[in-house]
């Protein structure tokens, strides 16, 4: 199931005794399990009926020894084991989960918490247990399990399908971020334009956690039920006028680099590496690739805009407009040089005006 479909389960009070949390989105598997944890404990002592274990730290016997625990003072308790793919490891076969070859260090297993049935070669793996446990889990016990990833030839993975307790929480693909923020801001209670829930997505993403914060703050400042808009998006998370950012593509399709590099020296901000401003930038010619690409199909600029979500109408004119500046593909090509430029901002120790420079530089030749 996805998350979203987890979500849903939960709030209407289908707790499952047992749930596999998996996938490389944090900010997704952390609400998941939160929301699992808020509606099995509520009404009671959390502290006495949840257990927190981390696999490769604690032995599977001890793990699974506490979902046998009678809740105190509830209906139900919580076990949650933690990064399972230290259980998964890569020398183990088919079917067979073998822990580690911890026969070989046992002084060092008894250090870490592991058990004895962990560091024998011979007893049943801990992903089989869990496996089995699974099988027949203990009503009153709901057992969480999280993991980035596991092998799909694992009991435990299988059974998870079959029985539909997995929560599958990959990261999402940036075509689907502009989705999520405008999701995320009707919970909060905010309308937002697509446009601009794609200029969010473009500047704040991939990791949800920080669009997520992103939001928050939107939500703050423009209070609430008032819509979040482009004006809002530029005082609290670009510091970048769009107009600006108009300028700057507008000069750079004129191949004026003296000019680019004035408005760029008027900014760019050192504090975020121009990260902002690139994503800014990249979203503005998407907007123009959109429009473009509708165009060609024949459609009236009318038609194109909405297709590609301009309004009001004048802006569609004015894109039209800009669009004329640009060779063919040439959209396509400048886009592709922001994805390396941003690759480079992030992993690159050389200084950020100096990258962006070079950018604007490529940008401006014939």
């Amino acid at each position: 199931m996805t998350p979203d479909e987890a979500l849903q389960t939960i709030a209407r009070g289908d707790i499952l005794p047992v749930w596999l949390v998996v996938g490389e989105e944090r900010f997704l598997k952390d609400r998941v399990v939160n929301a699992i944890a808020k509606s099995v404990l509520s009404g009671s002592i959390a502290d006495f009926n949840h257990d927190c274990f981390n696999a490769g730290e604690t032995s599977v016997d001890v793990a699974l020894s506490a979902t046998r625990t009678a809740p105190m003072m509830a209906k139900k308790r919580i076990v949650q084991i933690r990064y399972l793919e230290r259980w998964d490891t890569a020398s183990t076969k088919d079917g067979d989960d073998s822990d580690d070859n911890e026969n070989s260090k046992q002084a060092t297993d008894s250090a870490s918490g592991r058990g004895a049935s962990d560091a024998n070669p011979n007893a049943v793996a801990p992903l089989d247990r869990i496996a089995e446990y699974a099988k027949s889990p203990i009503e009153s016990t709901t057992l969480v399990l999280t993991a980035q990833k596991l092998d799909g030839r694992r009991k435990l993975l299988a059974l998870a399908k079959k029985q539909g307790f997995i929560v599958d929480c990959t990261q999402l693909d940036s075509r689907q971020l502009p989705k999520w923020v405008a999701k995320r801001a009707d919970e909060k209670g905010h309308r937002i334009e697509p446009h601009v829930a794609e200029l969010i997505a473009e500047i704040a993403g991939p990791d949800l956690s920080q669009l997520d914060d992103v939001i928050e703050r939107l939500s703050l400042s423009v209070g609430k039920a008032a819509p979040i808009d482009e004006h809002a998006v530029r005082i609290n998370v670009t510091r970048v006028r769009l107009a600006d950012t108009w300028a700057l593509v507008e000069a750079a399709s004129r191949k004026d680099l003296a000019r680019v590099l004035a408005l760029f020296d008027d900014v760019f901000d050192h504090r975020d590496r121009g990260l902002p401003l690139l994503g800014a930038i990249a979203w503005t010619l998407r907007q123009l690739l959109k429009l473009q690409a509708a165009l060609v199909t024949g459609a009236s600029l009318d038609e194109a805009a909405r297709t590609a979500g301009i309004y009001p109408a004048f802006r569609a004119r004015e894109y039209a407009e800009k669009l004329r500046a640009f060779r063919p593909r040439e959209l396509e090509r400048w886009l592709t040089m922001l994805q390396e430029t941003d690759l480079a901002l992030k992993s690159s120790r050389r200084p950020a005006d100096a990258i962006l420079q070079e950018l604007f530089t490529r940008l401006c030749r014939n």
